[in-house]
């Protein structure tokens, strides 16, 4: 990975985050024998979607290519002056220095197609996994779309259009917009939670600028959670982590989430904040932030904050299905770690090379991390802490997905 570049000043924010409490898969609707569970690995700056074993040695399936129609959607973008801005400054600015081509992905309920976002070019498309070829795309509101959200029956996926402030909901078979619901400054990581009668949004304002000291925190923007109804969209509560972080003496600390985990009941949530080494816990019925757990610092890590990716310090955060244990990504400190939920206590520092992402394999043994740095991802056993085995995958994984696809399926067999 090459090395951060300084940050400027740019109206185009992303980010990278959230995970939920179990395993996520968008093809729960069906359980037919005929289905495979597997990983889907979005390689950001390849254009590709690596397909891993769901779990046991995480052997590669298969690769997707997720970017068919790049050369007709870079001609339009061309031919568009502010199109060409925005993409422009997404490839220099978050994409340092390359083009963003897939952020999410989910597949569809019959194995038969994958859905995703991708930042680049500000749009979601649904790809045959027989033929790599576009099922559907949808054009996102704005100009860059960032996480998405599978509904606990698969058959919806919620975007978030970045530069519009807000969240467009689709039918994942058919790409139609169901409904939209407006967010804070740049909506970040969406999660389905109670069985699908909520979406959870989280914004994280500017990342983007170089003002990264507290005392310039004000000018990152409007940063809350957005609580929505997930079947009239209207919003049902908004959450600013500024006032519940004051109230426990924490008024350095920004109140940009970024990526989450909730716990089999929905009842308390963990999250990350920009710039902090650790994590935090809500109470949802509360509406408190009870405990805070600071990880180790890398000595080797800068303290200038002006260097860390997109205002991130750790990344990614799941947790085990039996909610006890979380793993944490410390993205800048090059570690992940597996946490006792109960006391808080860290096991052992797995070094990773800008861990960026954290989820659970598919019998939930294992957390998985992506390591943008190394081009591969890596199983930590739950149960122990540590590094079970590592998988080379494309250039710069970032979100690491639980799917399905056909059970004979081994890759596209038309072009």
């Amino acid at each position: 990975m090459p090395a951060l570049r300084s940050r400027h000043f740019c109206s185009v924010a992303a980010a990278l985050a959230l995970t939920v409490s179990v395993p996520a898969t968008a093809a729960t609707a069906d359980s037919s024998a005929a289905l495979r569970e597997v990983l889907f690995v979005g390689n950001n700056w390849d254009g590709t979607a690596s397909v891993l074993k769901s779990s046991g040695d995480f052997a590669k399936v298969g690769e997707i290519n997720v970017v068919p129609d790049k050369a007709q959607r870079i001609a339009e973008i061309n031919a568009d002056p502010i199109k060409w801005i925005y993409y422009t400054a997404i490839r220099n600015q978050v994409g340092q220095g390359h083009d963003q081509y897939v952020d999410d992905m989910y597949s569809t309920p019959d194995g038969r197609s994958v859905v995703v976002s991708r930042p680049s070019f500000a749009d979601v498309v649904s790809i045959d996994l027989a033929t790599d070829k576009i099922n559907w795309r949808f054009p996102v509101a704005g100009y860059r779309a960032d996480h998405m959200a599978v509904s606990p029956d698969g058959t919806r996926v919620a975007v978030s259009a970045s530069t519009a402030d807000k969240v467009q909901v689709l039918d994942i078979n058919t790409g139609k917009e169901l409904g939209e619901f407006d967010t804070g400054d740049k909506p970040h990581e969406n999660v389905f939670t109670n069985g699908g009668k909520y979406i959870w949004n989280m914004s994280i304002g500017e990342v983007t600028t170089s003002l990264d000291d507290p005392s310039a925190d004000w000018t990152k923007g409007d940063r809350h959670i957005t609580v929505v109804d997930a079947t009239t969209y209207k919003t049902v509560k908004t959450i600013d982590m500024r006032d519940r972080l004051d109230a426990i003496g924490l008024k350095n600390f920004s109140d940009a989430v970024r990526p989450a985990a909730f716990t089999p009941d929905w009842s308390k949530m963990y999250f990350q904040v920009s710039f902090f080494n650790g994590f935090l816990e809500y109470d949802i019925a509360s509406d408190k932030i009870t405990r805070v757990k600071t990880l180790p610092a890398n000595p080797a890590t800068s303290t200038d904050r002006t260097t860390w990716l997109l205002d991130s310090r750790h990344h990614g955060i799941s947790m085990s299905p039996d909610g006890t244990k979380l793993c944490v990504a410390g993205t800048m400190d090059n570690y992940a770690t597996v946490v006792d939920r109960a006391t808080l206590q860290e096991g052992p520092l797995v070094t990773a090379s800008t861990p960026y992402w954290a989820t659970v394999s598919g019998d939930g043994k294992d957390c998985i991390i992506s390591e943008s740095g190394a081009d591969q991802v890596t199983a930590i056993d739950f149960a122990t802490g540590q590094k079970v085995t590592s998988v080379a995958v494309g250039d710069h994984p970032q979100r690491v997905r639980l799917g399905h696809v056909q059970a004979d399926w081994t890759g596209p067999s038309a072009s």
